[in-house]
């Protein structure tokens, strides 16, 4: 409501119009508009024209009342932020008391992705270059009190040597060869290696520029695959148009979160039902999902949907295998598509018409990718950063490769394969993690050709914990690396131009599989901290500031809501080059479980119908299952949920951690050097590593 704050005396001027705002259980006054000329006025009569009146001074009560509310304003915030700090206070002392570490093994269901060995290995470098860095601190600091105030532009050789007389006692003597040490030997080699990287960072930041000039020359010139007219047409005549067979599989283990929203979303495929069968492929390991998935398939059935449930006994290949299982059945030779959905994808009901007209008088084309699109993308901090990395890798990375190069790598999920492509590619392998980027190679080695449709989605779900995604992003970084040793020779031997060779081998694999998270976790993670205690060798404020947050900007414009985010964004990234890093170097020199899949932790937020709801419904009975029997098997399934819930917890990333104390090290290092911009990019990057490694980035769990 308005109010007028005449009480203060008895002029007609009414001051500065606010708004008070009734919030429980405080009052938020807010300003609507400043004062105006007519404010500051002499003379109230009126006789005196707008030429007559002079200006007169701002009233002392108006002003002190504008100050109160920005007081006000003020408070408010300090008190959010106070609020805000003890919340986080009191997660991190209940994270550190539960001593949970990802080096525990009492989750049964998250079995350990990483070789215990290389594992501790890896994090035992990490511990002795922390060590490392806190002694070199304790060093430097002690050097600074005994006078040795130098930046990094003073420490030169002939420094030392000129003034080499004038040293004194044993502490400076320490220091000076110290500081020998490093100018000869130390500083060149890290000055190499930097540079190095800096040269590496520069091409892969020039690739990601031209990707953003294609997508920009895609949107100006309105680019997009076109289905031939006729195709088209013959989808709007009714059943005797272009409905060709098609096979739709559901590859699922243990993923009793969201059977429910998957198969009824491909149930319900504008589709003749003569021309489509659904094959739900449950390798789940767990019997009471297994009959869950067997009753939902069955209920479908009966209301007349072509859908079969297979269950493979031995689980060899993990998804590659199950697949591959699936199109030994002796009916797939009457399809000539197959269509693939995760557990988690629901597709519209018109995706088949969207995207199978582009196969008809295109015998070239093998493939048609549909984009994501996600349900839980506000669910919190993590699944935000994810939709900005994803949203960049649809729009931009895939878009632009299919549209200039007709070739791009398979998602896995929400796609249409020509099933002759797949046949004359090899068919599914079990030899790597990624089988779905396995087939797209193999069948671009064969002259097949991808379409990628960026108005076609199918949503579908991020994983919200940090643990689910971290084991996740370890299995897409590692995969990589084992198709590449494995297919190498087969793309060199192929028969194709040296543009197309090229492009998959440097483009495709190196530049952004590989060289990528290792000159961002060596970069920003070692060898700039490092500079701040040999600090002869540095990197440009270009390198840690001015690029890396233009490259940023640029990831987040396909995502343009995100753009509050752009400075998590790009902490989060480099917090995140430490596992791409592992994962690679797995991957590329086998070591460790570089083989093993991980069923990413899905939550089922998008379905319409929870597990709880089953018990709420009244089942149908069926030959295969009795109602009693029926509801023992709920009632279990409710039971290990609740079990479950209080087994789940959040963990402390040991990994991360060592590595925020050592980013903040060398923070307080370089406050000795007063390197501002690397002091702020080192302490931000510090707190994310921090952050993370206390896993309050995901889901929180009580």
């Amino acid at each position: 409501m308005a109010a007028s704050f005449q009480w203060w005396g008895k002029e007609s001027h009414r001051g500065t119009p606010v708004v008070v705002k009734m919030e429980n259980p405080s009052w938020s006054m807010v300003e609507l508009e400043g004062p105006t000329e007519e404010d500051f006025i002499l003379g109230d009569s009126p006789s005196h024209g707008p030429r007559d009146r002079k200006p007169r001074g701002k009233n002392a009560k108006q002003l002190t009342w504008v100050l109160l509310l920005r007081a006000h304003r003020a408070a408010g915030c300090l008190t959010s932020i106070a609020s805000a700090m003890v919340t986080l206070g009191s997660s991190v002392s209940r994270r550190v008391a539960s001593g949970h570490t990802d080096t525990d093994g009492d989750n049964e269901n998250n079995r350990e992705y990483e070789n215990p060995t290389i594992k501790r290995r890896f994090y035992s470098c990490i511990k002795v270059g922390l060590w490392l860095s806190v002694l070199l601190l304790v060093f430097e600091l002690a050097a600074y009190f005994n006078g040795w105030h130098f930046d990094s532009a003073q420490l030169r050789l002939q420094y030392l040597i000129s003034t080499s007389l004038g040293v004194r006692g044993l502490f400076d003597s320490l220091y000076s060869k110290w500081v020998l040490i490093r100018v000869e030997y130390l500083a060149p080699l890290l000055q190499l290696l930097a540079n190095v990287c800096i040269v590496l960072f520069l091409v892969q930041s020039i690739d990601r520029l031209i990707l953003c000039f294609g997508c920009f020359w895609i949107r100006f010139k309105k680019i997009k695959p076109i289905p031939k007219q006729d195709a088209v047409a013959d989808l709007e005549s009714g059943e005797s148009g272009y409905f060709p067979m098609v096979l739709v599989q559901i590859p699922m283990c243990n993923e009793k979160e969201v059977y429910q929203q998957s198969i009824a979303a491909v149930c319900n495929l504008d589709w003749p039902k003569s021309n489509i069968l659904i094959q739900v492929l449950d390798d789940s390991d767990d019997p009471t999902t297994q009959s869950l998935i067997n009753e939902e398939v069955q209920k479908w059935q009966q209301e007349g949907a072509h859908i079969v449930y297979r269950h493979r006994v031995i689980r060899d290949g993990y998804k590659a295998g199950n697949l591959k299982s699936a199109m030994n059945c002796s009916y797939v030779k009457d399809y000539e598509f197959v269509a693939i959905f995760d557990a988690d994808f629901q597709p519209t009901p018109d995706f088949l018409k969207r995207t199978v007209p582009h196969f008809k008088d295109n015998e070239k084309l093998g493939l048609v990718q549909a984009r994501w699109s996600f349900v839980n993308k506000d669910e919190n901090l993590l699944t935000r950063l994810q939709n900005v990395n994803l949203s960049f890798h649809f729009e931009v990375e895939q878009q632009v490769n299919g549209v200039f190069l007709n070739f791009f790598g398979f998602n896995g999920t929400a796609g249409v394969w020509r099933i002759k492509a797949l046949e004359d590619s090899g068919g599914w392998l079990e030899r790597t993690t990624v089988e779905d980027m396995d087939i797209a190679v193999r069948a671009h080695l064969q002259g097949w050709k991808f379409i990628f449709l960026n108005d076609v989605e199918c949503q579908c779900e991020l994983p919200e914990s940090y643990e689910a995604y971290r084991k996740q992003q370890h299995r897409w970084h590692s995969g990589p690396m084992q198709l590449f040793r494995l297919c190498l020779p087969d793309i060199i031997r192929a028969k194709i131009s040296f543009w197309k060779k090229f492009n998959i081998i440097f483009l495709f694999f190196l530049l952004r599989k590989l060289i990528l998270p290792f000159y961002s976790f060596t970069l920003f993670c070692i060898i700039l901290p490092m500079t701040m205690f040999i600090p002869e060798a540095e990197l440009p404020a270009w390198v840690v500031c001015y690029i890396p947050a233009t490259m940023s900007f640029l990831n987040i414009l396909p995502a343009p809501k995100s753009f509050p985010f752009v400075v998590p964004y790009l902490l989060f990234e480099n917090t995140m080059s430490v596992t791409k890093f592992n994962a690679m170097v797995s991957g590329l020199f086998q070591l460790g479980s570089a083989y093993e899949w991980v069923v990413t932790k899905k939550s089922g937020r998008s379905s319409e119908g929870d597990l709880v709801s089953l018990v709420e419904k009244e089942p149908k009975p069926h030959r295969m299952m009795s109602e009693p029997d029926l509801g023992e098997m709920k009632e279990e399934i409710l039971h290990q949920e609740k079990a479950a819930k209080k087994k789940k917890h959040n963990r402390i990333y040991t990994k991360e951690l060592a590595l925020a104390f050592l980013l903040l090290t060398a923070s307080a290092r370089s406050l000795l050097s007063a390197q501002g911009i690397h002091f702020y990019f080192l302490l931000f990057q510090g707190v994310s590593f921090l952050l993370v490694g206390l896993d309050l980035i995901g889901e929180q769990l009580s």
